[in-house]
């Protein structure tokens, strides 16, 4: 590995200001486009004209270029063309933002939303490559925590920006989403240095999880990538129970992708609630399940990550529970009632991401690092299936019904899980 550039081995002990670096900045910004604004904007233009199914085809599209980071991870290893990707994802996602608006066929939003996502792919792939190649291990883990932090503030800064635009003029908050990705490639010019590696397996982060639930935009989700190298390397940990578990991951994410890939359409047509007031619910949400990553990780240490993983699942099927009841029947202050379960679905996602990297983690044996890019891309996958069979759903039946395919995938994930548990169990047994 050589390392070219600004590098600061040996930061000052006892403050915080040292784990920080300018570049940070583009990833806050980064954060506030795909992860805050775009999710809120891109069913709200869609819906004006297009059916429920549109929806869901184009926030398939913006899911599915968040597939495509393995291709920028290798590139960067092989190229040292981390500052270059960053930059050009950027000025990608920024071009396809502000061009969205424009869109009059469903094949021109198609292609738009997949660039989106393949942007923000590209940018979000090398963020922890400038840490893990660039600063010693020690350093890693506050370094990746800051990271993390500014990305999350982030995306509530940009759904806090999605909420004050609203509806009243969507073109305008693609504008904003577009300015502020361009105004992202303005701190990646700070970093200098040029990072060249060979192939190589990636060491597990210490801050794995500690990422948002979207699957276009996050750092963090998109370190560990999948390969075929790493499909090699997992070899037999890949047959069973791993696989077992990364099939309930899969149809509990696909669910509530579903939900969330219609959702300020869908707060409105069921529930009555405006995407100002369902942005800011967001916001609140996500805010809070920052503050869940730290004591999930303890409960997981003390329980078990399986019983922790499984608690959040029950938190998920009632908030959806209550939110398919919410849409069919009278219950009162309907719109609060949403806000607050869709508030559990957020909150529950700190449980489900810490647990499901540690099983992950544990299920792989000495090969953790491919584990987790399997989770990753069976986390994307069901980002996309998700999102087009909500729609498809919403569009057959309503949006209300949408709430019971989280239900479906929850349910499933829960019997599959206890699967998963009791082939866990019996190989600890047989090895005693």
């Amino acid at each position: 590995m050589v390392v070219e550039g600004n590098v600061n081995p040996n930061p000052i002990d006892g403050s915080w200001r040292v784990w920080i670096e300018p570049w940070f900045l583009s990833y806050a910004f980064l954060g506030m486009s795909v992860a805050g604004l775009a999710p809120i904007l891109l069913p709200l233009s869609v819906g004006r004209e297009g059916s429920a199914s549109d929806i869901g085809l184009v926030m398939g599209a913006f899911s599915l270029g968040g597939l495509s980071a393995p291709i920028w991870g290798a590139i960067a290893d092989r190229r040292g063309l981390q500052r270059s990707l960053l930059i050009s994802g950027l000025l990608e996602t920024s071009a396809a933002l502000a061009l969205f608006p424009f869109a009059s066929t469903l094949i021109a939003r198609l292609v738009l939303a997949l660039t989106q996502g393949v942007g923000a792919a590209s940018a979000a792939t090398v963020a922890n490559l400038f840490i893990v190649e660039a600063h010693p291990r020690p350093e890693w883990d506050e370094r990746i925590g800051w990271l993390q932090t500014f990305y999350g503030a982030g995306q509530v800064l940009g759904l806090l920006i999605a909420g004050m635009v609203g509806d009243s003029d969507i073109r305008l908050g693609f504008m904003i989403a577009a300015c502020i990705s361009f105004t992202a490639c303005l701190p990646a010019l700070s970093m200098k240095g040029t990072i060249r590696t060979g192939p190589f397996i990636r060491p597990v982060l210490s801050h794995p999880s500690r990422h948002s639930g979207n699957a276009t935009g996050s750092p963090q989700l998109f370190y560990h990538q999948l390969n075929a190298n790493a499909l090699k390397h997992l070899g037999r940990s890949l047959i069973s129970p791993l696989s077992i578990f990364l099939f309930a991951w899969l149809i509990s994410y696909a669910g509530v992708a579903a939900f969330f890939s219609l959702y300020p359409i869908l707060m409105v047509q069921v529930y009555s609630v405006d995407p100002a007031l369902s942005s800011i619910g967001y916001a609140v949400a996500a805010t809070a399940g920052l503050f869940l990553y730290a004591p999930s990780g303890v409960w997981s240490r003390t329980y078990g990550p399986m019983r922790v993983l499984r608690s959040g699942l029950v938190v998920r099927l009632m908030a959806f529970v209550v939110l398919l009841l919410a849409g069919i029947v009278d219950l009162g202050p309907t719109r609060w009632i949403a806000l607050i379960s869709f508030a559990l679905v957020v909150l529950a996602w700190s449980l489900l991401s810490v647990t499901g990297t540690e099983i992950t983690a544990r299920l792989s044996g000495d090969h953790e690092g491919e584990g987790l890019g399997l989770f990753n891309a069976s986390t994307g996958i069901a980002g996309v299936f998700g999102a087009v069979i909500g729609g498809w759903c919403a569009g057959n039946w309503g949006y209300k019904m949408v709430s019971a395919l989280g239900i479906v995938g929850v349910v499933g994930a829960l019997f599959v899980s206890g699967i998963v548990n009791m082939l866990g169990k019996n190989q600890e047994t047989q090895e005693e």
